[in-house]
């Protein structure tokens, strides 16, 4: 029987890393996102019998319900959420930071997150399914600039933790994915699109990739029913832990 899994923010990065891997595996999708022309190529690429678009703003619970209610009958069984939509804004200080920025980081990353888990939810507990979020390293290491970036992925692996006890004997899995530096549309989007910043950022870094993310996705997605992988940790080789920091006054 073929398996439905629906990923947010599937029009680049992880998301639209994960549709390929999906289909490839067998799955049919459901892939959502703002920008409708890459969802129409994904779905060109993949195949209508495959991939189904759904362009809306996650962040709209009204275009979430609508989405929902208009899926095409055989992709309304969805096996497995994937909240994959997030961003961050912004790399300065909280003093000297944007509050509209604040805003959208915590309505997209939190709100919207918690929303379409919300929606979903009862489909998943009747077909005893998946939610798999994508959190974040910088859910667990604080970083200058981080700010609340950082507080809403905290938030994310805590609900999924939350989730767990509270799903327990339905048969839905949760996994939260926490990735450390990975290659991708994000740190543009971060820094409002400073090319300079970003190449500078993963210059001999050997940064994971999308694709990578896709795999552990995946792989979560398809392990035996009664095994739920709670937490996962993963960053690039050439990445690690460094020294708490210390401010020193000049007298």
């Amino acid at each position: 029987m073929t398996k439905t899994v629906l990923i947010t923010g599937a029009t680049a990065g992880f998301g639209a890393a994960a549709a390929r891997r999906f289909v490839a595996g067998g799955w049919q999708v459901i892939g959502t996102g703002r920008r409708a022309e890459r969802l129409a190529a994904l779905t060109e690429k993949l195949g209508a019998d495959r991939f189904h678009a759904a362009a809306f703003d996650i962040r709209d619970a009204a275009a979430i319900d609508a989405a929902l209610a208009a899926l095409p009958p055989a992709f309304a069984g969805v096996d497995c959420l994937i909240n994959n939509a997030g961003l961050a804004l912004g790399t300065g200080p909280a003093q000297t930071s944007s509050l509209s920025e604040w805003q959208t980081m915590i309505d997209t990353n939190v709100t919207a997150l918690a929303t379409m888990t919300h929606r979903i939810l009862p489909l998943l507990v009747e077909r005893r399914g998946a939610v798999i979020n994508l959190s974040s390293v910088a859910a667990s290491y604080p970083y200058p600039g981080g700010n609340v970036y950082g507080g809403t992925k905290a938030f994310v692996r805590q609900f999924s933790l939350g989730l767990r006890s509270d799903l327990i004997g339905t048969g839905v899995r949760v996994c939260s994915i926490e990735p450390g530096m990975c290659e991708s549309e994000f740190t543009l989007v971060r820094t409002g699109g400073d090319q300079a910043a970003y190449d500078k950022l993963y210059q001999g870094a050997h940064p994971l990739q999308s694709e990578d993310i896709a795999d552990t996705l995946f792989w979560v997605a398809t392990q035996p029913p009664h095994v739920n992988i709670n937490t996962i940790e993963l960053m690039p080789v050439n990445q690690a832990f460094g020294p708490f920091l210390v401010h020193r006054d000049a007298n």
